[in-house]
């Protein structure tokens, strides 16, 4: 692999983050909210399940004891 000295390196770098595409303002807020929401759906849906599994061990070992 060729090396490349410390000038070009910054200059190559300088140039790959200028071609760099930041989102909004306004997509953050509307990404991080989404992030949020899902992930309290989500929360919502495994406290459900594990409810229904925890219920139904205890019915079935209360019957097999």
């Amino acid at each position: 692999m060729a090396r490349t000295n410390p000038f070009q390196f910054i200059q190559q770098v300088r140039a790959e983050t200028a071609k760099v595409v930041w989102p909004s303002r306004r997509e953050v807020l509307l990404t991080s909210v989404m992030v949020f929401v899902l992930s309290f759906l989500a929360a919502v849906f495994f406290f459900f399940v594990d409810f229904i599994i925890r219920n139904g061990l205890d019915g079935f070992l209360l019957l097999a004891n």
